[in-house]
Order: C-alpha cells, then structure tokens, then sequence
C-alpha cells in the first residue's frame, strides 16, 4: 500500500479551510459549518466571519455560537456490520433508517469509507476523517474489496475466470475481478468475488451480466480489515497502531499510548503485521499450512487483539438460508 501523503492521524495541518477545521472536530459537517458561517456564528481571534473562504492554523482561536472550538480528535477507523435494509447516508431524501440512527450515542460525527448500497450488508468502515476515508476509498491504495454472493441460476466456471481481464458493461470499464465458484446448488450458488475499484453496484452489475440476480451480497473484508465474527449492527474501532501500521506511517502519540502496557512489560497481546496477514491468506488456501500453523498459534487471550485479522465466517455461516 502506498504512503499517504496528506494523512497524520495526530497532528493538525498547517493551514486549513475554517469549515474543514470545524468538521474535523466533530462539530457538525462541512457543509454545515459553512451555513454557520454565512450566518455569522464564527469568529476567528475575535473576529466574526461570513465566508468560509478563510485558512486557519492551529494557533487560531475559533469561537462557533459562543464556545470554543473542541481540540481537533485524532483521525480513528472503524469497523461496522452494516445489516441489510439501512441506507448508508446521513440523510434520506425517502426518509428511510439509515445506519446513523442506530449506531451507538456515544460515537463521534463519522463518514463511511465507500458505501454499501441498501440490500447489501457486511464489513463497512467508518472514520472521523475525511482525508482518511478518501484515501481508503482510492483505487490507487491498492486495497481490495471481498465479498460472498449468492446468486440464482447455474454459474458457468469459465465465464467468471474471465472477468479477471475486466469485462465492460454498457460503456463502464471495470477491471479485475477474481471470481470462483464455492459452492453449486439446485437452484442457487454461492461465490467469492474479489474487486479492486468499488464502482457503484459493481458486483451487482457484474453478476446481472452474467446473467445471474444477486440474492445476498455480503462484504467479509476491506483491504487487510474483515469482518470476522462482529455482530450483526455492531461497531468495533481498529486500535491506532494496527491502523498506523496498515497506512505505513510511523507510530502516532495515540498509537504509542495505546502500547505502553507493551513498553513496561504488561500482557496487551500480540499486534499482527502485514506479514502475519499474508500468511494466514496462504493458510487458507493450504489446509497442510494451517494445521502446521495451528500448532504454533498463542493463547486465545493473545489472538483477536488486531481486529484486521480475524477469520472470514465460514462457508456455511455465510451460506446459510437466513432470510430477512
């Protein structure tokens, strides 16, 4: 993965838009930091502001409806199991359930990395930063997107080995997708479809070319980050410094507190690396290798500490009959 260059998941910009720093506090959105603005609610070092067309520095002193600015919160991520049926926005036009109302009061103002549109379900992020969601959301970052589907009708084998050449689809270029086959039934199928562009509804589109209608659509990973067994609903943050280390930065204050119980001798767990993630990718494919890993696995108490890392659910799991 590349290094971002415009991330620091500690430390203020030198200079910034005001409605940008407004925001990345946790106030309210951009947008609505900039109607604040129109309206005359924001000063700067004591002196009202009416357009958002202003840098700030971090020696600035910003008042919004009389109160300070809250310290900037440094840039988190975490992982959250969309269900089906929420709409992935903060607001609704048809005034549909989104996923913001049900997730937990106590969370911070969060934007989603990418989307899931509202009958899919599975691995979403979500972030307190905007420069962060827009890297991960890049292409360019070299992060793929996995997904379980099921379908109906027979699946030619033949005809999904080639989607790995990309295939285009109503002027629509899309690019490689890895697609098997992992299971064949009476009327259905359940496959593994790996993407690398996240366009919109590209599994969905790609199946229906095929000639296949998507009954499930399940994301069990995003990049190095799955799913594992989080709940249905449930919401989990990724610790700062497996997120610094999946970013290639170096260690953050946060990052670095978070492991101090390491630095005195405290038993924190283990931190997996990239490393470690590739090998158990390999282990996947090998059933010799993950009996051989097993024999050298840590205590259960020491796994699960990286949330990047935990097992994909089961064919089954994933392939059960469960209907909503």
């Amino acid at each position: 993965m590349n290094k971002p260059r415009d991330i620091n998941l500690d430390k203020a910009p030198a200079s910034e838009r005001i409605a940008k720093r407004i925001a990345r506090a946790g106030l309210c959105s951009r947008r609505d930091a900039e109607a604040r603005i129109v309206e005359g609610r924001v000063s700067v070092n004591g002196k009202q502001i009416t357009s958002p067309a202003l840098n700030v520095t971090p020696a600035d002193k910003i008042i919004v409806d009389g109160k300070p600015l809250p310290a900037r919160e440094p840039a988190k991520l975490w992982r959250y199991h969309k269900p089906r049926g929420l709409v992935v926005s903060a607001r609704d036009e048809k005034n549909r359930q989104t996923i913001f109302d049900t997730l937990p009061d106590h969370l911070p103002r969060m934007i989603t990395v990418g989307r899931l549109d509202m009958d899919s379900e599975g691995l979403l992020l979500l972030t307190n930063d905007g420069e962060l969601a827009r890297h991960l959301e890049l292409p360019s970052t070299g992060w793929s997107r996995k997904y379980r589907v099921r379908v109906q009708g027979h699946v030619d084998e033949l005809a999904l080995a080639n989607l790995a050449n990309g295939v285009t689809i109503d002027g629509i270029r899309y690019g490689q997708v890895d697609a098997r086959l992992d299971r064949q039934m009476p009327s259905n199928a359940w496959l593994t479809v790996v993407i690398r562009e996240g366009k919109n509804r590209e599994v969905r589109r790609i199946m229906e070319h095929l000639g296949h209608k998507v009954g499930r659509l399940i994301r069990v990973s995003y990049g190095p980050f799955q799913l594992g067994e989080l709940a249905e609903g449930g919401v989990e943050q990724v610790k700062p410094r497996v997120l610094a280390d999946q970013l290639g930065i170096a260690d953050t204050p946060q990052s670095a507190a978070a492991n101090d119980g390491k630095a005195t001798g405290k038993a924190t767990g283990k931190v997996k690396t990239k490393d470690t993630a590739r090998d158990k990718i390999r282990t996947q494919k090998d059933p010799g290798a993950r009996q051989k890993q097993r024999r050298t696995t840590p205590a259960k108490s020491q796994r699960g500490q990286d949330a990047n890392h935990r097992r994909s659910p089961s064919r089954n799991k994933a392939g059960g009959s469960r209907r909503r």
